[in-house]
This record gives structure tokens, sequence and C-alpha cells, in this order.
């Protein structure tokens, strides 16, 4: 009975308390579900005191949503990855050239430094406290352009990724309306193009000159490239298409561009602009002695739709070479030495390997090149392994010869077995990431 009539009592009381800031505390069930119509009215006012802040916040939020993101947040709309090698004396004139061209757009730039030895990663890093639209990516133990680019572009955060070289050869005026053209959908990918008209290579030297001419007509005969410039190293494409294509490119070599246009088959919405190709004031050029062999060797990679790696094409070019050097010191030591057989071949074997060691050292492995104490463990490593790819080798010839007696088949499928065994091998065991 005194419980019944407590709670008449709180019911009837309930509207009075609502105006007291007490009414944000949580109220038990109980008191809801008794006291007739003064209860229902303490949970009519009740909702629209709850109302009026939801409602608030929804409209302040829808305001929110309405502002783009990138602005609010001050991200970049446009990433522009630089890969240097000794460019200590370019990447601050680059960075002021990049300040002046961009004017008015949201831009970061990144460099991907291969760990250089004139500390050109220390020049960046002092802009980069300047100021935090520089960043630097330094990399040990690994080399190579198409590495550095790739590594670059999926290190931005920007919709739109340029890529431009720090030699201060290419021009960086050309970059908004390079990001026009993407931002209206006019294109995918827009390549900064010297032979097209408008365009010039004048700031090769006739060497440079003579190979990338040699180097687009195969590109465009061999790969049906339609571009006019697939060797070039300046131009700009949509990251979210360059992160479709990514897991496909190959880390080596120096031709991204060139690998990105042949990955896509034609399904890049691509525009090329001219510019004017100018000369090189500070700094060495990145590209070396081996770099005809590396196209090569990307060429075919493509040519063979990625049937087969670029860095295995160029281990098996390596492998013929060592072939004919083998067969040269086993005829030096049987016609001019006068040595019996057995010691011939072996001299012969010794020295082919020795030179394959080196070759593949130099440009197969390049980017995990071994050097100083770190050769002889390696050379030993890799005879070792080259010894039981010879066992595979003379293994797969006989099975094969006992079921086909074709020589030259059971030869060609005993030289595959080694070179694919003296490949995994040696990526393995002598140039293993460390």
């Amino acid at each position: 009975m005194y419980a019944r009539l407590l709670f008449v009592v709180v019911g009837i009381l309930a509207p009075p308390l609502a105006g007291f800031p007490l009414r944000s505390a949580p109220v038990p069930e109980l008191c809801l579900g008794i006291g007739g119509l003064a209860s229902e009215a303490w949970h009519r006012r009740r909702r629209r005191d709850i109302r009026l802040p939801m409602n608030e916040a929804i409209r302040l939020g829808s305001e929110t949503a309405s502002q783009d993101p990138r602005q609010t947040m001050g991200l970049p709309d446009l990433s522009v990855v630089v890969p240097t090698f000794n460019e200590r004396d370019n990447v601050g004139k680059l960075y002021r050239k990049l300040e002046a061209a961009l004017s008015g757009i949201a831009w970061e730039v990144v460099f991907v430094d291969d760990n250089s030895p004139d500390g050109t990663w220390n020049v960046v890093r002092e802009l980069a406290r300047q100021d935090s639209r520089v960043r630097c990516i330094r990399r040990i133990g690994r080399r190579g352009l198409s590495g550095a680019c790739i590594e670059g572009i999926l290190a931005s955060c920007a919709p739109y990724a340029a890529v431009m070289d720090a030699d201060l050869q290419h021009d960086e005026a050309q970059l908004p309306k390079m990001l026009s053209l993407l931002r209206n959908g006019q294109a995918e990918l827009v390549v900064g193009s010297r032979y097209i008209e408008g365009g010039s290579a004048d700031g090769f030297d006739k060497q440079r000159a003579g190979f990338s001419a040699f180097a687009t007509g195969i590109a465009r005969r061999v790969l049906g490239i339609a571009i006019a410039d697939p060797m070039s190293g300046f131009f700009m494409i949509r990251r979210d298409r360059f992160e479709e294509l990514a897991p496909k490119l190959s880390t080596q070599g120096f031709k991204i561009l060139l690998d990105i246009v042949s990955t896509a088959h034609g399904e890049l919405k691509t525009v090329e602009v001219p510019f004017t190709f100018g000369a090189r004031l500070h700094g060495e050029s990145k590209l070396d002695s081996m770099v005809a062999l590396d196209f090569l060797g990307l060429v075919l990679a493509k040519f063979t739709n990625d049937a087969v790696s670029l860095r295995f094409l160029l281990f098996a070019m390596v492998g013929g070479i060592g072939l004919f050097v083998h067969l040269g010191t086993l005829f030096v030591a049987l016609a001019w030495l006068g040595w019996p057989f057995p010691e011939a071949q072996t001299a012969g074997a010794l020295v082919a390997m020795t030179s394959n060691f080196a070759l593949n050292n130099f440009l197969t492995y390049r980017d995990q090149r071994l050097k100083g104490l770190a050769i002889l463990p390696g050379l030993f490593a890799f005879y070792l392994v080259c010894s039981v790819g010879l066992f595979a080798n003379v293994g797969v010839a006989f099975s094969v010869y006992d079921q086909e007696p074709i020589w030259w088949l059971a030869g060609a499928a005993g030289a595959l077995m080694g070179v694919v065994w003296n490949y995994a091998m040696s990526g393995l065991f002598v140039w293993r990431r460390r």
C-alpha cells in the first residue's frame, strides 16, 4: 500500500522536476510506466529535449560532409616522384622550380634516393625540415630507377602522381597542364613527349640520342606501342590506375613508362604533351653501359606477356654468354696448352662460372650487388649452386634422351633445367635480400 502511494506521488511530481538540469540524467523504466497523463507528458517533453541536439548534430555533420575532405585536412592533389642518385646539387634547384610552377596547387614531392654516396638524401631531409611538402625515401641495398618510381608512387597519397628526373632536364612548367588533363577526364596517363610537334630532344648527346631513337623504334614495332615517346621519363598518371598495374611492373631497369604502357595493353587513355628536353647541369646520368641489355630484357619480358621475369631473362642471357666463354676456354686449353680433356673441361667450367658470377653481379642483380669482402663467399656459393645445376642438367638430359633419342631436344631440356635451377638457387643463397 505504501509502495503504491509512493509511486503515485512520484508520478505527480515528475513534470515540475523536468525543468531542472537533472532531466538529462537517465530515468529508470519503472518511473516511465507509472503516473498516467503526468508521466506521458514528461515522456513527450523528454523526447523534445533530446530531439533538438540530435537535429543540430545532423545539421552540422551535413555541413562538414559538403566540404572537400582533402582541403580540410591539407592533403596534396599532386605527388611529384623524383628518383635520385648523386643529385645533391640539383634537388634544391628542382624544389624551387616546383614551388614556382605549382603555385595554387596542393602538391608534395617525394625524393626516392638509392643511398647516394654524395649524401643526396641528407640534402632532401634538410629541405623536408623546412617544408612538410618535401619527403625522402632512402633505399638501402637496392638500386634501379623503375623500382624507385614504383615505391615513390605507392608511398604517395595524392590522387595524381608525376614522375620526373632530378637532373633539371624535364620541364616542370608542363605539370599544371598535365594535371588539368587528368582532372577533367581527358586522360588517365599524360606523357611528356620529345618526339611530337613542339617537342625537342636537343639536350641529348649523340650517343644517348641514337640509343633513344633505336629503343623507341624497337618498342613500337615489337610491343605495338602507339605513343611517340615510350622511353620518356617524364609523365603523370592517375594513382588508382597505377595501383592496378603495379603488381605486374618490373622493379628493375630504367624504362618505367614503357613498362606501364605495355602492361596496360592499350587500356590507358593516354595524351602526349610536347616539352623540350634540357641539358644536364649537375650530377650523373642514371644510365650505365648495361642499359641496352636491360632494355632488351624488358622488351622480351613484355613480348612474352610476362611469362618470364626480366631478371630471369637477364640471367639466361648471361648463361648464354657463359657458354661461349666455356667453349673458348676449352679450345684454348686443348689446342694451345695441350691439356688433357678432363682438365680442360674443368678449366672451362670454372672460367665460365666465374664470368657468369661477375656479369650477374653487375647486371642481373645490380640492385643487390655484392661488394667488398662479400664477393668471395658469394662466388663460392655460386660455384656450389652451379655444380649442383650441372648434375641436374645432365640428369634431365639423359632422362629425355632415354624416352626420345633426339640429341638436341635432350640437350635443350638439360640446359633449361640447369638455368632454372641456377637462377632459383642463386636468388636464395647468393644474392638473397639482406
